[in-house]
């Protein structure tokens, strides 16, 4: 440090200091104290005036997005600085591209001085110190992608070894109170997950999964983990169909980690871009599931079955099984309305509709409801020939007796009575306060729509155990009904039709193919 300063009076000098979390590691001769003893004392011996002192703890050298730095950068355009010193040139920066930039261009066309203590690079004079700049630069930013690849080496390592890395676990999971890189279930938002799979299971699509949530009040994941948001928009808070479908297919929600979705371009980037699902870090096992196996793959299921299909207006029973046998495409439906003024569903080609002067494919124009007729007729046909009632008799006896034993359960019966009438208690009273202005209209709204939701699957967990006896007879005649009504009722069940129909085609002469999932089936249509 032999640098000399023959006018100090014409400088307004800032001094920058940097330390990222890797520079820690380096040891206590790179820590923030150190860096402004060095630059204090430099500044003392040449009489120098110090305008600022700019700190930026914990930034990487790579990013010149700081804080500090651009508070640095806007005293420099107000003219209020006129000399930056550093302890060395990577405190500046660790991108030789930038680095470059600001000391061969930004900083002498604003007329500022650059000092680094360390390296004895003084822009404000001539030397050879300042001519190997730029091989200095490069050597910094070779040493910030090398530290980069080890960060990334030790994250897939965990990663792979079903370690939890990220910063907030998915929806339905929370950090584990004690133990490290792990997540248990949070019981309140698990809630709410075992809810949405219900729906879903129940044939809602995720359309109107996301009203039901934004009518009923029910937070965003985002929003129930106080994440803060960047950019708000008008839609910011809501819930939307891709959340709840990228919700549906998780399979952390199974048991699994999931990780490795996104990565980053490279170590000068904060850019994230979609990985393939094949890249995906999927180790199974880690963690308690919210959601079993056979409830999963169904739900996935169905919501695989509905990506055939462009239609987000009109519901119907076929929709993203029915296609086109010609050219293979799924069919689109069309609403027109027929001689009496009634609005009748159509299937047509998709194909033949976007090209239809170029003579690709024909209309295969039909009633919606003719065909899924006659796919009902013939499901129904193929599951009476398939399943006798004798066969499916004693597992509906079962399932009765099981569903008997769990409503004698009078214990917790009782208490999740004694639940709902405190639920009920608690909402008076704080209707009341909301009333009384002791609670403004945000905290009743929140308060309110969550004790609501509690009391709901208390009483739907009550319905299901509050049954009224019945006698051996009368139990053999219910296992019965529910025999005949599941054989007259399987043809016209969304759920069952996706798990044995693989795809019902049409062709240019209106025959009907179905194609079974399972041989059997297919040996009896």
């Amino acid at each position: 440090m032999y640098l000399e300063i023959s006018n100090p009076m014409d400088y307004h000098v800032a001094l920058y200091i940097r330390l990222s979390k890797e520079d820690e590691n380096e040891g206590p001769s790179e820590s923030v104290n150190n860096q402004q003893s060095l630059l204090n004392e430099f500044v003392q011996q040449h009489r120098l005036t110090v305008f600022d002192t700019y700190i930026d703890d914990g930034w990487s050298g790579t990013n010149f997005d700081r804080p500090n730095f651009q508070r640095m950068i806007a005293d420099i355009e107000a003219r209020k600085v006129n000399m930056v010193i550093t302890k060395d040139l990577s405190r500046l920066g660790r991108d030789y591209i930038l680095t470059g930039h600001y000391m061969e261009r930004y900083f002498p066309e604003h007329r500022v001085r650059y000092i680094s203590l360390l390296d004895g690079i003084d822009t404000g004079v001539e030397s050879t110190a300042n001519d190997i700049t730029p091989f200095r630069a490069i050597m910094n930013d070779m040493y910030a992608k090398d530290i980069s690849k080890k960060i990334s080496s030790v994250k897939h390592d965990k990663q792979r070894k079903g370690l939890f890395i990220g910063g907030k676990p998915v929806y339905g999971y929370k950090m584990h109170p004690t133990e490290k890189n792990k997540i248990v279930i949070d019981e309140e938002a698990a809630l709410m997950v075992r809810r949405i799979f219900s729906m879903a299971l129940e044939g809602m699509s995720c359309r109107k999964i996301a009203v039901w949530l934004n009518e009923t009040g029910v937070p965003t994941p985002a929003t129930y983990a106080g994440l803060p948001v960047a950019n708000p928009g008008p839609y910011t808070g809501l819930w939307s169909s891709e959340r709840i479908s990228d919700m549906l297919q998780n399979e952390t929600y199974i048991g699994s980690m999931v990780q490795g979705r996104t990565r980053k371009i490279n170590y000068k980037s904060k850019k994230c871009i979609k990985q393939d699902r094949r890249d995906w870090v999927v180790v199974e096992g880690t963690h308690e599931p919210i959601i079993d196996r056979e409830t999963f793959d169904k739900v996935r299921a169905l919501v695989n079955s509905r990506r055939h299909t462009r239609s987000r207006t009109y519901d119907f029973l076929l929709k993203g099984l029915i296609f086109c046998h010609e050219c293979g495409y799924p069919l689109a439906v069309l609403n027109r309305k027929n001689a009496a003024g009634e609005d009748r569903l159509y299937f047509v080609c998709r194909t033949y509709q976007r090209f239809t002067k170029a003579g690709v494919c024909t209309s295969h124009t039909i009633k919606e409801q003719t065909v899924t007729q006659a796919v009902i007729e013939k499901v129904q046909e193929v599951c009476w020939q398939y399943l006798r009632a004798d066969q499916l008799l004693p597992a509906a006896k079962r399932e009765v007796a099981k569903a008997l034993a769990e409503a004698s359960n009078e214990k917790e019966i009782a208490s999740l009575k004694a639940k709902i009438e405190s639920l009920t208690i608690h909402l008076d009273k704080v209707y009341m306060d909301k009333l009384g202005g002791i609670l403004d209209e945000a905290d009743f709204q929140r308060i309110y729509t969550k004790v609501k939701a509690d009391r709901a699957a208390l009483e739907q967990r009550l319905s299901q155990l509050d049954r009224p006896d019945y006698s051996p007879a009368e139990q053999v005649d219910l296992a019965k009904k529910l025999v005949e009504r599941f054989l007259e009722t399987a043809s016209t069940n969304r759920e069952l039709l996706v798990s044995l129909i693989e795809r019902v085609e049409l062709t240019s002469d209106k025959q009907i193919i179905i194609k079974f999932r399972f041989r059997q089936l297919e040996a009896n249509s």
